[in-house]
């Protein structure tokens, strides 16, 4: 042995014998935690990526995803906005946390409920929050995030003569500037985050504002045509855009990324929103497919398989406890958690898919399993045809199938037992709370205040 190669010998054995990094420790380091993140479309039905087979829109960046990733065809939400939030980042259902309707999630939706960025904490990871907070309470610190960008309402883009756009950055309130864009001034916020964190296990919650109305031009838009589909084109843009900032900072290989939306078309898009000239059955607000069939892709370079479908039924419960697992994030044991982890199909195994699902709006709510699906009102509905079509099955069917389907689904209704949890006050459509009975508080507040 030459003596540079004996000494260069000599320098690796003696640095692990004085516990030393070597480049024999380094192999043995454990691998850094993959970062996370999380990217929720507003409004965005499962039929309006063209991966899902839409008729009607082109999501390349959206489908690169997918066949690069893992592509999932029965993930479910609650069919609203706020409720819909409320479960994905708490992991529990509306009934136990009191997010039932739009104004309950924030009149009765406890801040002392922990989402997401709590867990995550324990296990070493960043957080922010970009974009809406929906009808949530308080702001996204006040749930463990480290960081946020908030808007107010929905479908924020622009500023506009008489009408100043609001947002908040780490408490500091702020105004949307003439010819700013808010969808890429959430962009550069997600970039400055993942720069400044790319040392350190990251969770970033990315609720776009695409594509919530008011529906207005982008950056892009050359005429009034269709500001629709400019919208969804540019939210895949910026798909892609994050995509890039990743490779430039050689962040891609240890991140996932989550394509999701909180609940199924808006109604004035739902007919347009086919599938093969086909029409979902529902829309957002509905308590059918149309409302809470959502598009969910999975992409974890390395980990995922490539151009994978996975039929498996996903709840929007399950993220919390599927990033808890990946993170290695302890969980508590005196909180009732809905979510079932999804983790092992992400690494393209069996593991062990869910039997049913549960999902509510108000007080109506109802179980499915991959078959059929059981209302609060005892109906009982074949699913074979679904997304297109649910066929009310007759209560006294002979069908064995049908028979054994009710059964098994009663039970796990029996087993939630939604009807001891919160009770709905609102007007029973999921979007407001009980109009006259607030405004007989506030009276009563306007009488106190003059007495």
């Amino acid at each position: 042995m030459k003596n540079n190669e004996f000494m260069k010998a000599a320098g690796i054995v003696a640095a692990g014998m004085l516990g030393i990094n070597s480049p024999i420790n380094a192999q043995a380091k454990e691998p850094k935690k993959p970062n996370i993140i999380f990217i929720l479309a507003d409004d965005l039905g499962y039929p309006e990526i063209s991966c899902n087979g839409a008729d009607s829109y082109k999501t390349p960046n959206i489908d690169k995803l997918a066949a690069q990733g893992l592509r999932f065809t029965h993930a479910y939400a609650n069919p609203l906005s706020g409720p819909s939030r409320a479960v994905l980042l708490t992991g529990r259902y509306g009934f136990r946390t009191g997010a039932t309707n739009q104004d309950a999630c924030s009149e009765v939706f406890s801040p002392s409920e922990k989402m997401l960025p709590t867990y995550l904490k324990s296990a070493g990871y960043a957080s922010t929050a970009i974009g809406k907070w929906g009808q949530l309470p308080l702001d996204p610190s006040d749930f463990g995030f480290d960081e946020y960008l908030r808007f107010f309402g929905s479908g924020v883009y622009w500023t506009e003569p008489g009408k100043k756009q609001n947002y908040r950055v780490n408490g500091t309130d702020l105004v949307l500037k003439e010819n700013e864009y808010m969808p890429d001034l959430m962009h550069k916020q997600m970039v400055e985050f993942i720069s400044k964190n790319q040392n350190k296990p990251f969770f970033a919650y990315y609720p776009l504002s695409h594509v919530h109305g008011e529906i207005t031009r982008t950056p892009d838009s050359k005429s009034n045509k269709d500001y629709y589909d400019d919208n969804i084109s540019y939210m895949d843009k910026l798909v892609g855009e994050l995509r890039t900032e990743l490779d430039r900072l050689k962040l891609s290989d240890n991140t996932i990324l989550i394509f999701f939306s909180d609940n199924g078309t808006a109604g004035g898009k739902a007919d347009r929103a086919t599938i093969g000239g086909r029409r979902l059955i529902g829309q957002k607000g509905s308590m059918e497919e149309g409302g809470s069939l959502e598009p969910l892709i999975v992409y974890w370079p390395g980990v995922t398989p490539k151009g994978k479908v996975c039929t498996d039924l996903i709840s929007s419960s399950d993220f919390l406890q599927t990033f808890a697992e990946i993170a290695g994030a302890e969980l508590p044991k005196d909180v009732v958690l809905d979510g079932q982890s999804f983790n092992a199909q992400i690494h393209g195994q069996k593991g062990s898919p869910r039997t049913s699902l549960f999902v509510q709006l108000a007080n109506n709510y109802w179980v499915r399993s991959q078959g059929w699906k059981l209302n609060q009102d005892g109906e009982l509905f074949d699913m074979s045809k679904a997304p297109f079509e649910e066929i009310l099955v007759p209560a006294d069917t002979k069908i064995p199938a049908a028979i054994a389907a009710r059964a098994s689904l009663q039970s796990e209704l029996d087993r939630l037992n939604p009807k001891a949890g919160y009770i709905d006050h609102g007007d029973g459509t999921g979007r407001h709370g009980n109009k006259a009975k607030n405004k007989a508080k506030k009276e009563a507040k306007k009488k106190q205040a003059v007495e």
